[in-house]
């Protein structure tokens, strides 16, 4: 007999959830109510008790998936039926019975439909164990890695490094049960040396193929990037914005990069470009092809906020915990002018405007993989000490890779400060579909004429971009006005003037 566990409630408005850790592995007795896994939401983490006392049977649900309410999780197996209805004592059989198991894409998360292989820890024939690490995958937002669903032989890898594969893709199969000395499938897998000429039958991306029969377009049409000249889904938009760009032009329009000398070529390193970073590219491009970007600037004299920080900060960390920085002050500041200028909150769909009555504020954050955007969602409703918490803990997240997608999704605004690296001055690029971000820079001391007075003051250059098909050139400056006025004087944000 074999219990069930279940994702439990997650609370109101809260549908689904990411396993972020199992603390038992299959075969590991459990006692009832143990701790066996914990859930992360984009508002709590849940833990998740053993319901039964037994052996924890079977894990269905592994780490890093999203689950929605009342998704099975994991089965728990009686304590005494564990021995005999195991399907082990079976693999005593001879190898030849060994079954085979496939290898499937494991849940890449919302709204993340396909994803590249990006490594193979193993090679074919390789004896695997069950939840060994086989391959990992990397989507435009996170990595995932891929565990062996059961222990074997790896008989076959179908999807191979850089092809692009969709949410229900088949990577690999296993032999389970069989040994590496009595598996014969891996001596007639295609060797290396054979790869190319193989390739042309396995070569193109099923994504890739479905994106030419949309377009029209066939494979001599479009170049391939991937391994072995396998045409991925990328290459297919390439060679249709290619055909768009160039109704005209001679087939041998601007190349890519201009000639490179023999010795130029020896000392050069050719990286291929992660999800990630292709993301970032393509959403920035997106943001200057689509919206009507123009920046505003304006500086602040930090004085007042310098002060009360240097005042408090012993103060606010002892309570809180946390340490008192500059980042809460102009949260507060920017959500105190996003209600006077809603647009700026605002995004266009289709050809509506839609106002947020809340402020969503990401933070832009820089991290070895690249710049990525978490999101402190309600922000306008947090205090100080909740904003620095909420800061610091998703800064961290961000650095050690451990983001989930939901938290960086559904900004209404965003800043980006460029100043902890040294930044003087610059334009931020908009963060679609958001319609405002407000780029933060270096305090620099400066002689400022105060009452007729020249005095040295710490200023700050900031810098808003916005969309101008819906925030005109009075409601930028205003609210770039009300954000400087704020931060001038703070107790301003106390009285909500």
């Amino acid at each position: 007999m074999t219990t069930e566990v279940r994702v439990p409630t997650l609370g109101e408005s809260v549908t689904e959830a990411t396993v972020a850790t199992w603390f038992k592995k299959p075969g590991d007795s459990v006692a009832q109510d143990e701790m066996l896994c914990e859930l992360e939401t984009d508002k709590v983490t849940v833990e998740v008790p053993a319901p039964a006392a037994g052996v924890l049977a079977e894990i269905v649900a592994k780490e890093g998936e999203t689950v929605g309410v009342d998704a099975l999780l994991a089965n728990i197996a009686e304590a005494g039926a564990a021995g005999p209805e195991t399907p082990q004592p079976k693999a005593s059989a001879p190898a030849a019975a060994a079954a085979s198991v496939d290898v499937m894409v494991p849940t890449l998360g919302e709204s993340v439909t396909e994803a590249t292989v990006s490594t193979w820890f193993k090679k074919v024939g390789d004896t695997v164990a069950q939840d060994e690490m086989l391959c990992e995958l990397e989507t435009d937002k996170v990595s995932v890695e891929v565990p062996a669903p059961a222990a074997g032989v790896l008989a076959e890898i179908t999807a191979p490094e850089g092809s692009t594969v969709d949410a229900t893709a088949k990577l690999g199969v296993i032999s389970a049960g069989a040994s590496a000395s009595a598996a014969p499938a891996p001596a007639a897998a295609p060797s290396p040396a054979a790869a190319p000429a193989a390739a042309k039958d396995i070569a193109n991306a099923p994504s890739a193929e479905k994106a030419m029969a949309e377009a029209g377009l066939s494979a001599a049409q479009v170049t391939g990037t991937g391994r072995d000249g396998r045409i991925m889904k990328e290459d297919v938009s390439a060679a249709i914005a290619a055909a768009k760009s160039a109704p005209a032009a001679a087939p041998a329009a601007a190349p890519v990069r201009g000639p490179v000398t023999a010795d130029d070529a020896a000392r050069e390193e050719r990286v291929k470009m992660t999800r990630l970073r292709q993301t970032i590219a393509k959403r920035l491009k997106d943001a200057q092809n689509t919206a009507a970007i123009l920046t505003t600037y304006n500086e602040v004299d930090m004085t007042e906020v310098m002060a009360l920080r240097n005042a408090f900060k012993d103060d606010f960390e002892k309570k809180h915990g946390v340490r008192l920085g500059f980042m809460s002050f102009f949260t507060k500041a920017c959500c105190h002018a996003l209600k006077e200028v809603p647009e700026v909150n605002a995004e266009i769909d289709g050809t509506d405007i839609v106002y947020k009555n809340f402020v969503h504020m990401g933070v832009a954050a820089g991290t070895p993989q690249g710049l990525v955007v978490p999101v402190i969602r309600d922000a306008d409703q947090m205090s100080f000490a909740e904003i620095e918490k909420a800061i610091a803990e998703k800064g961290k997240r961000a650095r050690d890779g451990k983001l989930s997608m939901a938290e960086m999704q559904g900004g209404t605004f965003t800043i980006s400060n460029g100043g902890v690296y040294g930044s003087l001055m610059s334009s931020p690029i908009l963060n679609p579909p958001q319609s405002g971000i407000l780029g933060m820079h270096k305090i620099q001391d400066r002689p400022m004429v105060i009452n007729g007075e020249i005095k040295i003051r710490p200023m700050m250059y900031l810098a808003l971009s916005y969309d101008h098909r819906i925030v005109d050139g009075k409601g930028a400056v205003t609210f770039l006005v009300r954000v400087k006025e704020a931060l001038e004087d703070p107790r301003r944000l106390l009285m909500d003037l």
